[in-house]
């Protein structure tokens, strides 16, 4: 079986892609890479807490993946829920 073809960037860690060009729906996939910008949600998020940098992701994908009230209300669950952590620590 081939290695498989890695794009210049990618983490050695991650599995690679089958050929160039093929959507890689693990390590880039569209509703987190399609944003006007040209920034990739993850670019963002991994300087964030875990419940906000969940929330942004789910509002970053909202219009761009299934159903973007779910999304929408997922968001507004981690912030809930980082809302009552700092309320806790207060």
């Amino acid at each position: 079986m081939s290695a498989g073809y890695r794009p210049k960037g990618q983490m050695a860690g991650s599995p690679p892609r089958s050929k160039p060009g093929a959507v890689d729906v693990v390590n880039q996939p569209a509703h987190y890479t399609q944003h006007p910008s040209g920034v990739e949600c993850i670019t963002i998020t991994e300087h964030m807490g875990f419940n906000l940098g969940n929330a942004i992701k789910y509002i970053w994908r909202a219009d761009l993946k299934n159903d973007a009230i779910e999304d929408l209300r997922k968001a507004e669950w981690y912030i809930r829920r980082e809302i009552q952590k700092r309320e806790r620590q207060a």
